[in-house]
């Protein structure tokens, strides 16, 4: 599927680029795609090497949780779960402490965290693996979650929407957390039902009543701050979080006698090696994301939307967040500029825009995580993966649409 997916971007640009030159008398359409195709080329490789930064720093530090056995730790509090959604996993396996790991890091929203350690759970699970260019049920699940990942804390957003204006900056915290939970329990459902698991066990409905209770706790907490406060202890608590694991990974590990510096070396090493793995994969993919995006292809898409909820009389306020909603799964840069630009067209206090920033934290970059993490072990085979994360990330979308109608009244 993800052969055809991207072959087709090309393919569509490709039409769209003639029709435009040919009918619309664009003729400088061939240049602009040209030139932002040779640009996420060179985006790719650069994008990549900053990552190897990163790369190098958490799976050092991981590296060290490892050894000290802390990735242990964290694994026994969410192994009875993984034994029913990855049964293939042992018990032991390390993958399941990197899992965790990850999980903890994307809910948190320490995204320069959670991808080194998802790089690692990734790698790991591969070793068990026994197709390897084949996704593996266990990695399908992983991706799908990580591609749906709810995000408690969306700094990012919170401080956009205050940089560009907004009165009530946080008034789409908790429609985000509502509507990113949404996502993330579709792509859970869907992978399930794709490997036939049974999601009604005891213990798969214990840790979800679980999960949302600390997702519950944090929300009423969160919503007890006023607006200037969320923003603050948001981004404070998340840069306390990052230099928190640090220091207990390092304490952790002085307390067992490792040779901390060495075995940092060790894992940072293994970051390199990914970064340059990943380089390929990124081309592919964000070169084609490049073409369907300036060839107008999700442009049209938006308007003949627009038009088809007009004509069976759906409220259309909601269709300029669109192009955010179509560049989302396709391009976090582009999501981004998508939801800062319909900021300054609206306004930040306007409907579109709280219904664009809602979007942008309801789901993951679905194309990129799956390059990412799928090159990162050269898994062609994707399976299952791709359509159920781009169900999860419909539903999330869904789901904000749905949320910023009922909060946006309240704004």
């Amino acid at each position: 599927m993800l052969n055809l997916i991207w072959t087709g971007f090309f393919i569509a640009g490709f039409i769209s680029a003639i029709v435009q030159s040919f009918y619309l008398g664009n003729s400088g359409i061939w240049n602009e795609i040209t030139n932002h195709l040779f640009e996420a080329a060179t985006n790719a490789f650069q994008l990549s090497l900053n990552l190897t930064g990163m790369l190098c720093l958490w799976l050092g530090l991981l590296k060290i949780a490892e050894k000290s056995g802390l990735t242990e730790i964290f694994a026994k509090a969410l192994r009875p779960l993984f034994r029913i959604i990855m049964p293939e996993i042992p018990s032991n396996h390390p993958a399941i402490g990197s899992i965790v790991m990850n999980m903890a890091a994307n809910m948190l929203g320490l995204d320069n965290a959670a991808t080194p350690m998802g790089l690692k759970a990734m790698e790991q699970m591969q070793e068990i693996n026994s197709h390897k260019d084949r996704a593996s049920p266990a990695q399908i699940m992983f991706i799908v979650i990580n591609a749906s990942a709810i995000t408690i804390l969306p700094v990012s957003i919170l401080m956009y929407r205050h940089l560009q204006g907004a009165t009530n900056p946080a008034a789409v915290f908790i429609p985000i957390l509502l509507a990113t939970t949404c996502s993330t329990v579709a792509g859970f459902l869907a992978v399930a039902f794709t490997q036939k698991l049974n999601i009604f066990n005891r213990t798969i409905l214990l840790y979800f009543i679980g999960i949302l209770s600390i997702i519950g706790i944090i929300s009423f907490y969160f919503c007890s701050l006023d607006d200037n406060q969320r923003i603050a202890y948001s981004e404070t608590f998340g840069n306390a979080l990052i230099l928190s694991f640090i220091a207990v990974f390092l304490i952790f590990g002085l307390t067992k006698r490792i040779n901390l510096y060495e075995t940092f070396i060790d894992g940072a090493k293994e970051g390199f090696q990914i970064a340059v793995q990943i380089i390929p994969y990124l081309v592919a993919m964000l070169t084609a994301i490049a073409v369907i995006r300036y060839s107008g292809v999700l442009d049209g898409i938006v308007m003949l939307f627009t038009k088809l909820f007009a004509l069976i009389n759906i409220n259309t306020d909601f269709t300029p967040a669109l192009s955010t909603a179509l560049m989302k799964p396709l391009s976090g840069n582009g999501a981004r500029a998508m939801m800062i630009e319909t900021m300054q067209t609206y306004g930040a206090d306007s409907f579109p825009a709280f219904v664009s920033a809602t979007i942008q934290g309801s789901t993951e970059t679905t194309f990129y995580v799956i390059a990412l993490y799928f090159g990162a072990v050269k898994i062609s085979k994707t399976g299952a993966a791709l359509p159920c994360a781009l169900f999860a990330d419909l539903i999330g979308i869904i789901a904000a649409i749905i949320f910023s109608y009922l909060f946006y009244a309240g704004v």
